[in-house]
């Protein structure tokens, strides 16, 4: 890396002398000072009367300290801070003067940009702490006063750890700042509570002491004005508590102001270890796992109740800048930050690349990630830079801790000056239209979008009376999400009210309230994005199934609003990583189960969605089913072996493969599917598993293949993910859930009926090890072309058929699934061609064409077969996302018959009935004239 530039040859700006006779003392006290860096002094000095008695004080430092680059410089001065105790007080206020004047030369001249500026402030708060907490802790060491702790123990503060919060954590020092700290000590450390009581009052002593040396005014000045008031209950907690207790605090009692100054906290003296690990303990407190709209309303609270505690709050359509706030006024670097962090604190629980603690790059994540616009990302990042520079440059003037503008003309000349401007009007233009542009920005963002006036549209008595009852349910007992849902109320009812059929639609839609456990986040989600209500008005008009759905797991409408759910869908591969990647991130064995079922949530609802929408077919949505199904056993399954291996060793010998049978081996599901799975492993010679609580093989496999259906189909707090059925192994219920290798092929080769070598036909390797089910399928392709031969092959169907057709006969004329020649007796007579042929495909379509290749059927009767197995499977795809019961359109509402007539392309139902009755008539003669003996 090259070096870095000397500070002169870096100049791109310079500052106005409002006092030239300042300016030229200073410039004075530097004679030797090349011409370009002679007229920054005169301007920094004459403008500020702190810069200018800095610049006389330290000239003999200034000089060689310009001449080359200002990195060199701040090291250099921070470097220097390093003394022993009893000299640290005077050399750490050394070092802030110098670094003061260093940084403001180099903010002035654009030698450094804004992020510089405040990084080198935050490097000297950092290096101040750290300095002087280690020593303290050191001193406390030697006078035996923290239980246990050697001389080495000051290297880490004897497990004592300040966090930096607010602009410090977020390495975002103003030029003028205090510093907000937070002292926690790591009880961990400790043994028992008496040690903890003692080393706990040698930590007070130590903040005490700490902010004293940094914050006292001396005859050399000061350090940095120190504040420990965002502590947990800081009017009652000490000023150093233990992590255990900040933690039981948070838990129980912390807010969002809370959460949103723990954004930008971060470990900046002591035991840095533990203060990282402390951090990921906090990361659920301040990262929802739902996106958290509520927090909208929380940070426009607490704007309004800043502004009327600053005596800030009033009219906002013209901003007058004599006495404004830079800060904490309209149009301010507080606006920007709580927009940037609320936008953090509804999506970083779901996103942890938007959790970034400085303003700059979130605003940039955040428009990278779609939720904020980029155009306004842009905007408000600019006008943060140049607020950003009029604040340093306020606090510049005199080293104040201030953010108001001047109310008198010729401070407002001097503040122009000092930004290079000699026109004091267009200056004070450029400034209001910024905190105008910022203001009207954020003020929509952040005010309340419903209608508190609206009113309800015209009802008929019973749906008053139904909407009535809403005050009663969960969701509307608090006294919050009554009041947001009171703003939303009308434009749902009216968009209700529009839709084809009104009475149904309301009723699901009572029927989703009645389900929701509460309302707040999820009406604050709605109410900041009205889209939503028009996708739920379509699910209650449309979808019964959908929206009972909704009601149990309304967030899975965060995926909605997630910037990637109208994306094009991802490959099988890609699911199953980004769900480990999810399950990584998370270190408990039952959370992460309860990790996927949100994750597939969100999946299976878009899947849903998309189909509703028209935006996917039912074959489209039948193979994005399967392969969220297949992600989720793929995921799955190493969490689940390394649990059980964590108790009874690794997988014994070759380990274990699954197989997806029936329809996720076809990779074709629908809405409401459950899997076949079955369980084959290889012990190669083992006889147990080598761990702490040893098996036998056979015990082994059959409690890992238990533990995994466990992790699919448990009710836990997240639900389940899907019901499991392993009838399809060998022997049905009566054989071992998970078969050996050997046994496996044995019986399949030996023992095994018709239907077991037709279930074989749509197996397939989804999870476990690849070498063994690599050999499975080379078996399977084997047994295929060796079974398929039989001549009892046709017979053996024909008794099945006749068999399922007595033991379930189709549930009137519009069931698609079940009767003579629809969809289970077409997959049947596929499955049998496939067979036929000894061909391994394992989908209806690829199944027929074997078949047709083989002379069994003919292609006009495959052709004939094909039409009736697509009707049948649109309509019973389509069916299974609006209900439980066969698609009837004399039950379904117009909307959903609508959706039914789109998805199977009919013009109207008795189109569709006639064609129905007629397609299956047709491949019922050609199933029943084929199997016949």
């Amino acid at each position: 890396m090259d070096a870095p530039a000397p500070f002169a040859a870096r100049l791109t700006r310079c500052p106005l002398p409002h006092d030239p006779q300042a300016g030229h003392e200073a410039r004075a006290a530097l004679p030797d000072a090349p011409p370009e860096v002679a007229e920054l002094i005169a301007g920094a000095a004459g403008c500020s009367p702190f810069l200018r008695e800095l610049t006389l004080r330290h000239a003999d430092w200034l000089a060689p300290a310009l001449a080359g680059p200002p990195e060199v410089a701040l090291d250099a001065a921070l470097g220097d801070a390093d003394r022993p105790l009893s000299d640290l007080p005077r050399a750490l206020r050394r070092a802030k003067a110098r670094v003061a004047l260093l940084v403001a030369l180099a903010d002035l001249g654009g030698v450094w940009r804004l992020e510089e500026v405040t990084g080198a402030l935050t490097r000297l708060a950092d290096h101040a702490v750290d300095t002087a907490l280690r020593a303290l802790v050191a001193e406390e060491i030697r006078r035996g006063k923290i239980p246990g702790a050697t001389p080495d123990d000051a290297a880490t503060a004897a497990g004592m750890v300040v966090f930096a919060m607010g602009k410090m954590g977020a390495a975002e020092l103003n030029y003028s700042s205090d510093i907000d700290l937070i002292c926690l000590f790591d009880d961990d450390r400790f043994d028992g509570p008496a040690e903890q009581m003692e080393a706990r009052a040698a930590f007070i002593r130590v903040t005490r002491k700490l902010t004293a040396l940094i914050a006292d005014r001396t005859a050399d000045g000061y350090v940095f004005r120190t504040d420990l008031r965002l502590r947990p209950d800081a009017s009652v907690m000490p000023v150093c508590l233990s992590m255990e207790a900040a933690e039981r605090y948070y838990e129980s009692f912390g807010r969002t102001w809370e959460r949103a100054a723990w954004i930008k906290a971060r470990p900046c003296a002591g035991d840095l270890e533990a203060g990282a690990r402390y951090m990921r303990r906090m990361a659920p407190f301040v990262w929802r796992r739902h996106l958290d709209y509520a927090a909208i309303q929380d940070a426009h609270d607490m704007r309004l109740r800043i502004r009327a505690h600053k005596g800030l709050a009033g009219a906002r359509a013209h901003i007058p800048l004599e006495g404004h706030d830079i800060k904490l006024g309209a149009g301010g670097i507080r606006e920007i930050e709580f927009f940037t962090q609320t936008r953090q604190l509804i999506a970083g629980g779901r996103d942890a690349d938007l959790r970034d603690p400085a303003t700059q790059p979130a605003l940039a994540q955040l428009a990278h990630k779609g939720w904020v616009p980029g155009m306004v990302a842009q905007t408000l990042t600019a006008a943060y830079r140049a607020h950003r520079e009029v604040e340093h440059r306020l606090q510049m003037v005199a080293d104040a801790q201030t953010q108001k503008l001047p109310t008198r003309p010729e401070d407002m000349d001097r503040l122009a000056r000092f930004q290079g401007m000699g026109d004091t009007d267009a200056w004070r233009r450029e400034l209001v239209d910024r905190l105008e542009q910022v203001s009207e920005l954020t003020e929509g963002f952040f005010a309340p979008t419903g209608q508190p006036g609206a009113r309800d549209p015209d009802l008929s008595e019973a749906a008053r009376a139904l909407v009535a009852r809403w005050d009663t349910y969960p969701a509307l007992r608090s006294e919050r999400g009554a009041e947001i849902f009171r703003r939303l109320r009308p434009e749902i009812l009216s968009q209700l009210m529009a839709s084809d059929d009104p009475d149904a639609a309301l009723a699901r839609f009572d029927g989703f309230m009645a389900g929701l456990p509460a309302g707040v986040q999820l009406f604050s989600l709605f109410e900041a994005n009205p889209q939503l209500i028009d996708l739920i008005v379509d699910i209650c008009a449309t979808a019964p199934r959908l929206s009972q759905y909704l009601a149990r797991n309304a967030a899975v409408l965060d995926a909605v609003i997630g910037g990637d759910f109208f994306a094009p869908w991802p490959d099988r591969a890609a699911l199953s990583a980004a769900l480990g990647k999810r399950l990584a991130g998370v270190a408990d064995y039952e959370r992460k189960l309860d990790a996927a079922r949100t994750w597939a949530r969100e999946w299976h609802f878009r899947v849903g969605v998309h189909h509703l929408r028209g935006l996917i077919d039912a074959f489209e949505a039948a193979s994005q089913y399967a392969a969220l199904a297949e992600a989720c056993v793929a995921a799955l399954w190493d969490p689940v072996c390394a649990e059980f291996a964590r108790r009874h060793g690794p997988q014994p010998g070759r380990g274990a493969v699954v197989l997806g049978m029936g329809s996720l081996g076809a990779g074709r599901l629908n809405a409401a599917s459950d899997l076949d799975l079955i369980v084959i492993y290889d012990a190669a010679g083992a006889e147990a598993s080598q761990g702490a609580r040893p098996l036998d093989v056979k015990t082994y496999f059959a409690r890992l293949t238990k533990a995994l259906v466990t992790a699919l189909a448990a009710p836990m707090a997240e639900g389940r993910l899907y019901e499991v059925d392993m009838r399809l192994r060998p022997s049905g219920r009566q054989g071992p859930v998970a078969t050996a290798l050997a046994a496996f092929c044995d019986y399949q080769s030996n023992d095994a009926w018709t239907w077991e070598h037709l279930a074989l036909t749509r197996a397939r390797a989804i999870a476990g090890s690849g070498a063994l089910g690599a050999e499975v399928e080379a078996f399977r392709r084997q047994l295929l072309a060796d079974k398929g031969a039989g001549a009892r092959v046709s017979q053996d169907v024909a008794d099945m058929r006749r068999r399922l057709a007595e033991a379930k006969p189709p549930r009137g004329p519009w069931d698609c699934r079940l009767g003579p020649g629809r969809l289970q007796e077409i997959e049947l007579f596929a499955q049998t061609a496939a067979l036929r042929a000894g061909h391994p495909a394992r989908t209806p379509e690829a199944q027929l064409a074997a078949g047709i290749r083989a002379g069994w059927p003919t292609r006009d009767e495959g052709e004939a077969l094909l039409r009736a197995y697509r009707l049948c499977w649109r309509l019973h795809c389509a069916g299974r996302l609006l209900s439980d019961a066969a698609p009837d359109p004399e039950h379904l509402g117009p909307a959903a018959t609508a959706f039914l007539l789109r998805e199977t392309d009919r013009p109207d139902t008795v189109t569709l009935a006639r064609d129905l009755v007629a397609l299956a008539t047709a491949a019922d003669r050609i199933i029943t004239a084929r199997l016949a003996p």
